[in-house]
């Protein structure tokens, strides 16, 4: 089994076909016992949380996301995690939204701290 995605931002590789997140869109992931949480916002996003399991290396989760049209909506995922060859983790995701039409397949891919930065941003850290 891969490590915890514990305390990692996550974002998108590119923009998802049906979906409202694009690379701009960060992911800053929580994980305890089995249990997963995320906090998202970026681009089209401005606040997104999901929650679900972590079952060996697939995540199962709900999503639920306001965006910059005032539109909430939210749908499912399962996701697989896997090692990149740069040693960083990346999801490969199935979704479906449950409160319209639409699903897809995407990626989101760990971003490495910058070192430059003195303090993460609150949205970020969960704290």
């Amino acid at each position: 089994m891969l490590p915890s995605v514990d305390g990692l931002v996550f974002a998108p590789v590119g923009p998802a076909e049906h979906g409202e997140v694009d690379g701009s869109t960060r992911f800053a992931y929580r994980e305890q016992d089995g249990v997963v949480w995320a906090s998202y916002a970026g681009g089209e996003i401005v606040h997104g949380r999901l929650v679900g399991t972590r079952a060996g290396d697939t995540l199962k989760f709900r999503y639920v996301q306001l965006n910059r049209g005032g539109e909430t909506a939210g749908g499912h995922c399962v996701s697989l995690l896997s090692r990149l060859p740069d040693g960083r983790l990346r999801l490969d995701e199935t979704w479906r939204w449950e409160s319209r039409g639409g699903s897809g397949t995407s990626a989101v891919e760990e971003v490495l701290p910058d070192p430059r930065r003195s303090a993460p941003d609150a949205m970020l850290t969960g704290r």
